[in-house]
């Protein structure tokens, strides 16, 4: 379905991207760590045996910084650090451990960064052999990694499969010289098919690639290129990401001119045309800039009504506890959010001397647990019912959201609930913004500049 250009520009305004609620500009500085540990063990206990955890590591090592980049690295040539950080990634794990009443029960695992494939094959594995030696892992296990297409040799692909990895993420974003050139990402088009077609002859299940559109330089004849070659391999996932501009938080944006970047127009253009190029070679929406093949997990858990989503994205694991290790890492206790220290001198600091290095966090309410479950039935399943003791909320805050939404044709709603259309898929995050209760209250009392990256 094409959307007008009047629609898209419409909708295309400050909006988080969900995979939190309350969203993590409204979490607390200075988080009770004892209450958190308190509220780890109690949900610990109740999802381990049965649903099992997620576990996210990150890998914050870059050997060059792409300008776009808005995730927490470090800039190093010096590989020496591997062995450093993972130290303390290990004894983190360890405080982690002694909070726990039974073996913990891995189903899912994640590594990113950064570019997890800085760290050599061999310093992975025994990383990874540190954890796994206290742990159970789920026979239904998910693992998944991070690579650059440049250094993702056959040795880490080989590795981690061993270690039970089955779908790897590679960071494409473009394939345009030019734009690579002035993001600072140079990655011939060759590595990325080398890269790819090895992790297939090894055997993995799923190979999604990241695609940006809206970076500097960027044209529609440059993103149809990047994008028929991207089909042409046939990931079996893609993540087509609109590239948020946020230079007041992501200081490497500051060294490329606004000017090139695209025009809201033509990014508006640049969506478009991906959305169409995927649909018309059998690439299916999953929501939120996310696309996969039919064969794929991804797809036939969203077929199933089992889909998840979380600090990594869409997921078809749903477990009531992620937990993250590393330098910025965010754990989510299903009431109970708590981050990392972002800088690796402070994280070092905390681990070094026993304590756990959680500094930001926020505790639900039974209100956000409630709108935080209609943000996931909305973004996982395109509907969700409404609880009669929330009407007074929602005929306050959600309702008048949902009438203009409605106007536009992108939902179907009444007293008992809500459907999102064909053409609403588009717009998802706009949607899950009328169930935002905090974000409603603050635009209410507040002018201050947005918080978040826009839609589209």
């Amino acid at each position: 379905m094409q959307v007008s250009l009047d629609l898209l520009n419409k909708y295309n305004v400050a909006v988080p991207r969900y995979t939190s609620y309350p969203t993590v500009p409204f979490w607390k500085e200075g988080i009770d760590v004892n209450a958190w540990k308190h509220t780890f063990q109690q949900q610990f206990s109740i999802t381990n045996s049965t649903q099992g955890i997620s576990l996210y590591l990150h890998l914050p090592f870059c050997e060059s910084l792409c300008t776009y980049c808005g995730c927490n690295k470090k800039i190093t040539t010096q590989h020496g650090v591997e062995d450093e950080y993972s130290l303390a990634i290990i004894k983190e794990w360890q405080l982690y451990l002694a909070l726990m009443t039974e073996k913990p029960v891995i189903r899912e695992l994640h590594i990113g960064g950064g570019t997890p494939t800085f760290f050599s094959p061999e310093n992975l594995e025994k990383l990874l052999m540190q954890i796994f030696k206290d742990a159970i892992i789920h026979p239904d296990h998910e693992f998944s990694f991070e690579g650059h297409p440049n250094n993702t040799t056959e040795a880490h692909l080989q590795t981690l499969y061993h270690l039970g990895f089955r779908r790897v993420s590679f960071g494409v974003q473009d394939n345009d010289a030019e734009v690579q050139r002035i993001i600072n990402r140079i990655q011939p088009f060759e590595n990325v098919q080398h890269a790819t077609e090895t992790a297939r002859r090894i055997g993995y299940k799923s190979v999604n690639f990241d695609l940006i559109y809206g970076l500097p330089k960027q044209t529609l004849q440059s993103m149809e290129a990047t994008i028929l070659q991207t089909i042409s391999l046939q990931p079996d996932r893609v993540a087509f990401y609109s590239y948020a501009h946020v230079p007041w938080t992501s200081r490497g944006q500051r060294l490329f001119d606004e000017n090139d970047l695209p025009s809201t127009d033509t990014k508006m253009q640049l969506y478009q045309l991906g959305k169409k190029l995927f649909a018309d070679n059998g690439y299916q929406d999953i929501g939120m800039d996310h696309f996969a093949l039919p064969h794929d997990d991804l797809y036939i858990a969203k077929l199933k009504g089992k889909l998840h989503r979380n600090f990594m994205g869409y997921t078809t694991q749903n477990t009531g506890m992620l937990l993250g290790l590393g330098v910025s890492s965010i754990s989510d206790a299903g009431i109970a959010f708590a981050q990392n220290h972002k800088t690796i001198h402070d994280y070092y600091q905390a681990i070094h001397s026993g304590q756990l290095s959680v500094v930001k966090g926020f505790f639900l309410t039974e209100e956000d647990v409630a709108f935080k479950r209609y943000i996931l039935n909305i973004s996982c399943n395109g509907r969700t019912a409404f609880h009669s003791k929330h009407m007074p909320l929602l005929n306050t805050f959600t309702f008048p959201e949902l009438e203009k939404l409605a106007a536009d044709g992108l939902v179907q709603w009444n007293q008992t609930g809500l459907m999102v259309t064909e053409l609403g898929k588009h717009f998802i995050r706009n949607i899950c913004k009328a169930f935002d209760l905090r974000l409603l209250r603050s635009q209410q009392q507040s002018t201050e500049k947005p918080l978040f990256s826009k839609a589209v």
